[in-house]
């Protein structure tokens, strides 16, 4: 338990604490046993820790578990008087005690200290060797200083006089907040003062002054030492000097936030900032900016030139954007956070010729594109302000950069939905909230249902129906379409299996994307699939876009595959015919055996000779090839019609059948 282990390694600061303590769990057991508790009851820590308070039976608790209670739920200490106590010995002790609820690692506990009528008589048994030999540690250990009620300093230990440089002479009668920086002193030293004015401890790391002004690290126990009645008599601060450990902390938090070559703030300190100000509800813009063609500059100059560019153009943005905050995120992205107005931010563009970047005593031709994104008007994240700006950026560089803009309100709309649906999406692919539904296919031959399309569907309670043109590619740019071909992958092998098993045997295509197949594991997948389920390999179909075509044809890992998936019984069909690119070389390299002419060119088939011809001159090439066609978005019988003249082996369409569930397919 990580707040036990805090325990454990301050417990030798708090054994120096000359009353007994422990401390307890909410259910009274106690965890920790002070050494002064020890030596006053006669109870060893391995004696009491993991009992019921130490000293009676549960049932007969001198202190009632309804006082636990309060003290967990009270902010102020809890003093408990007059109650009598034995020790190991079988001696009564007439006490009292302050219970204190502690927080330790966002876990609670009860500190429990005691003060006895006999105590004095205890300590005037110890030997003076004994309590010497106490101080002499704590001297050596710890810097030491002891504040009056008045947070006066009355004195200090050699250790913290060596530390803070001070002297006696000019330390004594300091207030406790004169130690401190300025800006520490308004919070983090009230909340100690506040701690121990509520005679409470309080432990935490802090930065404090030397006497010339230099700052060093502390761990801090600052404990208050309380009259009988409760009133405190004054306060003990015990430090441990961790400077030269706090320094190399933030050295490393330096190169983890600090880009190095530019010496700007790098992407995760940037998202860190963000976070900061959105919790501060302060409102800027986040501006994203990209040099132009800058790889071309790079080919241009030598290593030594891109730093200089690189830097140059840093010290022009810190000029120019003062007092705002810069990162760099990228080898040549930049982002500034500013409360400063659109065309000021525009006006760089100009300040940047003005003040033109000089590599070899030539000036060189800087073009940068930009996109602003207003917080809260616009987006309300880091990421999605991130992606915004990215969209803006490419939009202005498309057509031809050089420009600052901002989005409009319709598409950050847009964005701002996209990014929704991602999020729901992660939601609806744990819970498997995707449904499938089912587009028949009719051979034009038998005039039967012959195969299956599946088609994923979302149902989403936040955004309703999600159609596919939305989903699709949210799930590309995501990744996530790994997971969404997983799913309909399993669907369609546990819904071919149960026809083939009811005999009545249905092919179903599934579509897959190449960041599937990239995946080398793609076979292993697909059989694992069909044996879960025992669906025969014959019954499946991969649809793949000449896209992915054109793009496996150069990775050979991914021809290997599809030819796996061939030998194993599979089909590949070749979707949306006629609309990717024009190449036909991946129709020598990949094993496919079906195309789908798209919708686009049926949708006009009856209206103009131009598509008929070009459906039927795709049909032809089907055929040369030994490749079945399947025409797409049949809507009318004259359509079917004129396909089966002309050759088509199958159609697809909402004239055969809208995509509908398995229960509703009639099979023949």
């Amino acid at each position: 338990m990580r707040a036990m282990q805090q325990l454990l390694e301050s417990s030798n600061i708090l054994n120096h604490v000359p009353l007994p303590m422990m401390l307890t769990a909410p259910d009274a057991k106690v965890l920790w046993w002070s050494e002064e508790a020890e030596r006053t009851f006669g109870y060893t820590a391995n004696e009491i820790v993991g009992r019921f308070f130490p000293f009676d039976k549960e049932e007969r608790s001198t202190i009632d578990q309804l006082i636990w209670n309060q003290a967990f739920q009270s902010e102020d200490p809890i003093s408990l008087k007059n109650f009598s106590l034995q020790s190991k010995q079988g001696e009564i002790f007439n006490a009292s005690a302050i219970l204190n609820s502690v927080t330790l690692d966002n876990e609670q506990f009860v500190m429990v200290v005691f003060e006895v009528d006999n105590l004095q008589t205890i300590y005037q048994t110890t030997s003076a060797q004994e309590l010497a030999s106490l101080k002499t540690g704590i001297d050596k250990t710890f810097m030491i200083t002891n504040l009056d009620v008045d947070g006066l300093i009355t004195y200090g230990n050699e250790l913290f006089l060596k530390s803070s440089k001070w002297t006696p002479k000019r330390v004594i009668g300091k207030s406790f907040w004169q130690l401190f920086p300025v800006e520490s002193a308004e919070k983090l030293v009230n909340q100690i003062w506040y701690a121990l004015k509520s005679n409470r401890v309080w432990q935490g790391s802090v930065e404090k002054l030397t006497k010339d002004g230099d700052t060093y690290w502390v761990d801090m126990t600052a404990i208050p030492v309380l009259s009988t009645n409760d009133e405190p008599l004054y306060f003990t601060i015990l430090e441990k000097d961790i400077t030269e450990k706090k320094r190399l902390q933030m050295h490393l938090e330096q190169i983890a936030y600090v880009d190095p070559e530019t010496g700007l703030m790098n992407r995760h300190r940037l998202e860190k900032v963000v976070f900061d100000f959105i919790k501060e509800e302060r409102h800027f813009s986040f501006i994203f900016l990209d040099i132009d063609k800058f790889y071309t500059l790079k080919d241009v100059h030598d290593d030594e030139s891109e730093t200089t560019l690189l830097l140059e153009f840093s010290k022009r943005l810190k000029m120019y954007f003062q007092d705002s905050d810069i990162a760099r995120v990228g080898e040549d992205e930049f982002v500034v956070l500013t409360s400063l107005s659109d065309w000021f931010t525009q006006g760089f563009l100009s300040y940047l010729k003005q003040h033109p970047i000089y590599i070899r005593s030539k000036a060189i031709p800087i073009s940068i594109s930009g996109g602003i994104t207003r917080y809260p008007e616009d987006q309300l994240t880091f990421s999605h302000m991130m992606k915004a700006s990215i969209v803006t950026v490419h939009k202005v560089q498309q057509e031809g950069g050089g420009n600052i803009v901002s989005l409009s309100q319709a598409n950050h709309k847009a964005l701002s939905k996209k990014a929704l649906i991602e999020k729901r999406l992660i939601e609806a692919l744990h819970h498997k909230d995707l449904t499938v539904m089912y587009q028949p296919q009719i051979d034009l031959s038998t005039g039967k249902i012959d195969a299956v399309e599946a088609l994923v569907r979302w149902e989403d309670a936040v955004l309703g129906t999600v159609p596919p043109n939305e989903l699709i590619p949210v799930a590309e740019e995501s990744g996530m379409i790994h997971d969404i071909g997983s799913f309909m992958l399993e669907k369609a092998c546990e819904q071919a299996a149960l026809w083939s098993r009811n005999g009545k045997p249905m092919k179903i295509s599934v579509n897959s994307s190449i960041r599937e197949f990239r995946d080398n594991n793609m076979v292993k997948k697909v059989r694992q699939a069909l044996d879960k389920y025992n669906c025969p390999a014959h019954l499946l179909k991969i649809e793949i876009t000449e896209k992915f075509a054109l793009e496996a044809e150069s990775e050979q890992s991914i021809i290997r595959q599809m030819l796996q998936l061939q030998n194993d019984g599979i089909v590949f069909i070749l979707d949306d015919f006629g609309t990717g690119y024009a190449s036909f070389r991946y129709m020598q390299l990949l094993p496919i055996s079906e195309l789908k002419i798209d919708q686009s060119f049926i949708a006009g088939l009856l209206q103009q000779e131009k598509p008929q011809k070009l459906v039927h001159g795709m049909i032809q090439f089907g055929k040369s090839m030994d490749i079945r066609v399947i025409a797409e978005g049949v809507e009318t019988k004259e359509q079917l019609d004129l396909l089966k003249k002309l050759g088509c082996d199958a159609v697809q369409g909402f004239y055969i059948s809208y995509p509908v569930a398995a229960s509703e397919i009639d099979i023949q």
